[in-house]
């Protein structure tokens, strides 16, 4: 058989897979809730590596490698933030975002969760953050689908549009029958796929070399990819060479996203309790770390296995962003080549599904059952969810199908959106017990604007990454607003600290599940003051 036939052959076994999921975790669908949120039953093992596969996409597999490659450690600097950033959204928002969403109505979205949270009577909140989640993952889902046909069409020869199908298909078929307990399992195999790719690739390729010790020090003294002079790159080992100290924090704080991506914090509503958000958080930074060891290890060696072979080359001559894939066809069989290489797949589907599923939320529960009279059925609400998913999927393939750097780019720009608005809203949520509806509404809205206009602004963009001055505009307005107008009422107060002692008593009684916890100490929180 042909490499492309090999290739094709370890697409469909992949793909299969991931519809058998879908409709196993159809089977084990009844509710609307399990349907949303897997009826908050998620294993930390289950939501670590779904939240990790959601986050990191493409970047991981192809953007950090080229990047390093072309670069040098260096670029390193937005892999550290963002390996802080997601052990402080572990360590400081999973356990009590898991309580207080709970406590809070049941909240199963990021939007209903706010509005509970300060019991916003006008529903300014919950609108706001449900138009800021449709319009910023609808194009969010159309990067994805972009890339997954420029995947298909540089690695199967097929057309664009073929591939972007293709991709749209699988996803939003796992995504439609089995809701957020497929999208999480999914997420969940694709997360170790991305894992297994990211060690296997380097390990081998190391093996393959004549001296592997070169590796430490042939990128800052030889040719290799864009180096042609002689020299090579002799600053590429170096953390700190040509990298402003507002470039660096810039880079770091990339973390501060984490705290405001719907897509992941959701996975902490899912799991089982707060007690298990402390293992979710081991295996989530360790396999985090992992990965982006692999990544880091696959561009230095990569300046050796392709600097000293003038007859292999690295496909994509401009930002080098094909490495892994390269490294994979040449160092393997064409069938463990192709399943290899469906880590990057993996990486895109698993974001779009993740992004999918949270945009159709929007739609169903955070705007379409704030305008209903009477309350739908469960059946009902699943069926709309549903039709939201291919809705959501139809407008965001429309769009990918001529696709602009205008969309690819949003990619970045929505993730400083997305923190700027939503993270300091959920940490004050969390955490401080003055926070009011006219706070929570002043934060979100200064959040998104700053984070907008210092992103369309080329010079202050070029200066500083629009996340910071939005993230602490954002952070100044719900403090200053909140101490300005009234303090919440007492059944807020009520509801803030119930949420904190339901995790002191989870860890006091870690033989009890958490929903018995929950009703241990509900009749003492109603009673009154």
């Amino acid at each position: 058989m042909t490499e492309q036939t090999w290739f094709i052959l370890a697409i469909i076994i992949y793909m299969a897979v991931m519809l058998a999921i879908g409709y196993w975790s159809y089977r084990q669908t009844d509710e609307y809730d399990d349907y949303m949120l897997a009826g908050r039953g998620l294993n930390p093992f289950v939501a670590a590596l779904s939240a990790g596969a959601s986050d990191m996409s493409g970047w991981l597999l192809m953007g950090l490698p080229g990047a390093l490659f072309v670069t040098g450690m260096s670029e390193l600097w937005i892999a550290v933030g963002l390996l802080i950033g997601c052990w402080a959204n572990w360590y400081f928002v999973a356990p009590r975002l898991r309580s207080y969403s709970e406590v809070a109505e049941n909240s199963i979205t990021i939007p209903s969760f706010v509005e509970n949270r300060v019991h916003d009577k006008s529903r300014i909140l919950r609108i706001t953050s449900s138009i800021v989640i449709l319009v910023f993952f609808t194009f969010y889902v159309s990067s994805g689908m972009v890339a997954g046909g420029k995947y298909f069409e540089a690695t199967f020869d097929s057309s664009y549009l073929n591939g972007m199908l293709i991709i749209a298909a699988v996803t939003v078929g796992y995504t439609f029958v089995g809701g957020f307990l497929a999208v999480s399992y999914t997420d969940a195999v694709q997360g170790m796929i991305m894992f297994l790719a990211l060690i296997l690739v380097p390990i081998m390729a190391l093996l393959s070399l004549d001296n592997p010790g070169d590796i430490w020090s042939w990128a800052a003294s030889h040719d290799y990819g864009p180096y042609t002079d002689g020299i090579g790159n002799p600053t590429y080992f170096k953390l700190f060479s040509g990298v402003s100290i507002a470039a660096i924090i810039s880079n770091l704080a990339w973390g501060l996203g984490y705290f405001g991506q719907p897509h992941i914090i959701v996975r902490f509503m899912a799991i089982k309790g707060p007690r298990e958000c402390r293992t979710g958080r081991y295996i989530g930074i360790f396999w985090m770390l992992l990965c982006i060891i692999g990544a880091t290890m696959v561009a230095i060696i990569g300046t050796v296995f392709f600097g000293q072979d003038p007859s292999i080359a690295i496909t994509d001559r401009n930002k080098f962003e094909t490495i892994f894939l390269d490294m994979a066809r040449i160092l393997f069989h064409p069938l463990i080549a192709g399943l290899v290489l469906t880590a990057v797949l993996a990486a895109i589907m698993s974001t779009i599904s993740s992004q999918l599923l949270v945009t159709s939320s929007a739609l169903v529960e955070d705007l379409y059952k704030i305008v209903v009279k009477t309350k739908p059925s469960n059946q009902v609400l699943i069926n709309l969810s549903r039709t939201a998913v291919v809705a959501v999927a139809v407008v965001a393939g429309i769009l990918a199908i001529n696709p602009s750097d205008s969309i690819l780019a949003l990619v970045g720009f929505a993730w400083a959106g997305f923190g700027s608005a939503f993270g300091p809203l959920v940490i004050a949520s969390l955490y401080w017990r003055r926070l009011n509806a006219p706070g929570a509404i002043a934060g979100m809205i200064t959040g998104a604007l700053v984070s907008f206009v210092w992103g369309q602004t080329p010079a202050l963009h070029a200066a500083l990454y629009e996340i910071v001055p939005g993230f602490i505009a954002s952070a100044i307005a719900i403090v200053v607003v909140s101490l300005l107008t009234r303090t919440p009422d007492r059944a807020t107060i009520r509801q803030f600290d119930e949420s904190v002692r339901l995790i002191a008593e989870a860890d006091k009684h870690p033989e009890l599940p958490f929903s018995q916890l929950h009703n241990r100490i509900e009749p003492a929180a109603q009673a009154p003051k």
